[in-house]
């Protein structure tokens, strides 16, 4: 018996997918049955187990990136889907109000780095990709953003920008695609269990900069979040499976909300 979202013949493409919720977003893909590229700059030792292919790319440079499609397109003449997920973090203030830790203050290479990765890098993939389903008529892309998008996040500001810039695509683009049976939709995370992403040293400069106890900054949901827990990798990769099957083929141009009720 086929799953409810069997995905059988379904090529996509998942940026960030050797790691953290991209792993559980592209084993979740794979156990409906598509056929998972994984697109990341470094291959890990499980990828092969929730994967058909990897490759080692850079997606905040556009040569890398088109060599990427390239490839993908020569392997299996298709691209149905590409799930923007490759994304960094880095907690910063604005200003070093506290006096203390310099090194948490926002520089221009803070700005750089989170910008080239978390806008630039779905831009170009998307551009990428794009090209080949306007000619097919065919596609959908998921563009995996956060709460911190529209709610905004003390000590990360420039993180929450580019995610309202993503969020600013989702929109865009489904209205530019949607003419081509091209859907583009958009999930919004608030609290996860920790990711490579949300490493020590990012739990220490998040806590710094809201003057926490960085061993309990994440301890008690209950009075945050309705739901008094924080979501599980695998939810965000049921979401994900959901939207890129035919079973949410009028949703488009809209960010999903998947916070456990934490956001509005």
């Amino acid at each position: 018996m086929s799953k409810w979202t069997d995905l059988e013949g379904k090529v996509v493409i998942v940026t960030g997918g050797a790691s953290g919720i991209g792993a559980e977003i592209s084993r979740n893909l794979f156990e409906n049955n598509a056929k998972v590229v994984v697109c990341d700059l470094n291959e890990s030792k499980e990828v092969k187990e929730y994967s058909d292919h990897f490759i080692s790319c850079d997606i905040t440079n556009s040569t890398s990136v088109e060599a990427m499609v390239t490839e993908v397109l020569g392997r299996y003449g298709k691209i149905d889907a590409l799930v923007n997920n490759a994304g960094v973090n880095r907690p910063r203030l604005l200003v070093d109000f506290y006096k203390k830790e310099k090194q948490y203050e926002a520089t221009e290479a803070d700005f750089d780095f989170i910008t080239n990765v978390n806008q630039k890098g779905p831009f170009l993939c998307t551009q990428a990709v794009v090209r080949d389903m306007i000619e097919k008529n065919h596609g959908v892309i998921v563009n995996v953003s956060s709460e911190a998008g529209t709610e905004g996040s003390a000590g990360q500001s420039i993180y929450s920008a580019t995610k309202a810039a993503l969020n600013g695509f989702t929109r865009s683009w489904a209205k530019e695609l949607g003419r081509f049976g091209i859907r583009v939709v958009g999930i919004a995370p608030g609290i996860n269990k920790r990711t490579n992403m949300n490493s020590d040293e990012n739990y220490r400069a998040l806590a710094y900069t809201r003057g926490l106890d960085p061993n309990n900054i994440d301890n008690d949901y209950t009075g945050s979040i309705p739901l008094g827990r924080a979501g599980e990798h695998e939810e965000l990769g049921d979401l994900v499976t959901y939207l890129i099957s035919d079973h949410s083929s009028y949703i488009t141009g809209t960010t999903l909300s998947i916070t456990g009720g934490k956001s509005r």
